[in-house]
Parts: structure tokens; sequence; C-alpha cells
């Protein structure tokens, strides 16, 4: 388990899709060939069969689209802040790749939060980087390394200033669960919608919208993933953790009032869950009714 909350805290999600001008450049195919058929020749060198014509590609061959945060900021005085951020900040206008990836890793490394993902150690950190180099981006202070102790020091393992969800409650094994999962058997939202969602679908039927959307879910999921495990980690008492929870339904019922309906579904789904109160202990039946037969 993580050690230690941060005065600030940026919980994040990446989407990325496959990106046809590093497949051209890679499989030294023609520049005029078109996207689709470009997407096709990827897929079919990372081992497409019938039953999965689009296997996951290498990071290095896509291209990221949207990074949406939960910024949380701990006052001097004590009072907590909370922001939903996205990139692009239009929903359905693309942002070029490397002012993306510079923007945010420009802020990770001016304000050095905590940083919270879920799978994020081996996949939205080095798609980072790997875009970043792609894309000529530059951040050095967000590449510095911690002269003493961890500090900010994005790059170790071993301390709090990167905290995978996955890697923290999961492991790795064949029964570890998706964020999807985790989150929808804690009560909070996991999937929104009846059927599982397709990025790369989106991004062919240029759907970029609901790629951001879909960003913005899974960082929202993430983040109240985070607050239950700081909760099981006796960070935040029962009474911090409901307010930690009612300041999300805040930000999401004002950004809806602003007119993000998008952000409704998710709400909605939150509020369909009947949660079992923060300071509810669950007796097993066994125990109970021992208990019972010996007040008799």
């Amino acid at each position: 388990m993580f050690k230690s909350v941060g005065r600030q805290v940026c919980a994040f999600d990446l989407e990325w899709v496959p990106d046809p001008t590093s497949g051209r450049r890679v499989y030294d195919l023609p520049p005029e060939m078109p996207d689709a058929e470009g997407f096709d020749v990827m897929w079919a060198r990372a081992g497409a069969t019938a039953d999965k014509p689009r296997p996951h590609l290498k990071t290095a061959l896509c291209r990221v689209v949207a990074v949406t945060a939960v910024i949380r900021e701990q006052q001097p005085d004590g009072i907590i802040c909370l922001r939903l951020t996205t990139l692009p900040r239009q929903l359905d206008q693309l942002m070029d790749e490397g002012e993306l990836i510079s923007t945010f890793l420009g802020y990770l490394g001016q304000h050095h939060p905590q940083l919270v993902g879920f799978n994020s150690q081996t996949a939205d950190l080095p798609i980072l980087l790997q875009r970043g180099l792609v894309a000529g981006v530059t951040a050095a202070d967000f590449c510095r390394r911690a002269d003493k102790g961890w500090g900010s020091d994005y790059f170790s393992r071993h301390g709090d200033a990167h905290i995978d969800l996955k890697q923290t409650l999961s492991g790795w094994g064949i029964a570890t669960p998706t964020l999807h999962e985790l989150a929808a058997a804690m009560g909070i939202p996991g999937q929104v919608g009846a059927e599982p969602h397709d990025v790369v679908d989106w991004w062919v039927e240029g759907d970029l919208q609901s790629i951001v959307v879909q960003s913005q879910y899974d960082t929202l999921s993430t983040y109240l993933v985070w607050l239950r495990a700081g909760r099981f980690a006796g960070f935040f008492s029962p009474e911090q953790y409901d307010e930690e929870e009612e300041r999300v339904r805040a930000v999401l019922r004002d950004r809806i009032a602003q007119g993000d309906r998008h952000l409704t579904p998710y709400l909605k789904r939150w509020d369909s869950f009947t949660p079992q109160p923060a300071d509810a202990v669950v007796v097993p039946l066994a125990v109970a009714a021992e208990a019972t037969d010996q007040a008799a």
C-alpha cells in the first residue's frame, strides 16, 4: 500500500490510438497509403487473427489523443480543492500530440503532484515518454531525478511519487481485475453504457468526443478507487471519506450545470449503486449465529 497522501494529487488517464504516420515509417509503407490500410498492416504485423483482428500495438506506434486528470490540492489553510481537467479542452477538436504531452508533463514538472494511475507504470508513463520522444518534446523538469530520498521522482518504483493502483491492489495474475471490474465491485462506476467501449472504433469513425469522454470517466473511476484505497490505509476517516466523495459529486454537478451533460450518465450510474455505509462492519453469518447462541 502507498505510504502517504500528497498535498497535491493528480489521478490521470490517457487514451491512445494507432498512429499511421509511425506505422508508415516503421514498416516502410508508401506515404500515400490511406490510414485505414496502414492500420490493417500494423495490426497484421502485430499478429492479427480472425478471432483477434485488432491486437494491441506497441505504444511507440500509437498516438496519445487525450489526457484527463482529477487534481486534488490541499491549501496551506487545510482547505481541499478539487478539479477535473482534460486535454484537448474542446472535446471534439484534435490537439497536436506534442503540445498535449508537453502541456501535461510541464504541469507535472512544475507542480510535482503525487501521480496516481491504473496500469500507469507499464502503459501510461511509458507511452508518454516514447511519444514525447517521437514528437520532439522537451520535459526537463519532469525528467529531473531526486538528489536525496525519493522526492517527486516519477521514475522510481520505490516511492510514492507515482502510485500505480493496478500494481498496488491487483498484481498481474490471471485473476487481476480491470479498472472497470474493480471499481464496479466497490460501487464506483466502471463501464458506463451497455457495451464495452472500443477506442479504435471511435477513432476510425472520427468520434474523438467519445474517446475524450471515456478518458474522463476512467479518470474519475481511478480517483474514486484511490480514495477508497486511502480510506482502507487509514489516511481518511469514514467522515473524511464521505466528504471526499461529496467533493467529487459537487464537481460533477457543477460541470453538468455548466453544460457538460456527458457527465450526467456517470453521475447517474454512481447514484444507481447502493453504497455500503462507510463505517459499516460486515459480520460473517457463522460469527453472528454464534453470538446469538451465546446471548440466548
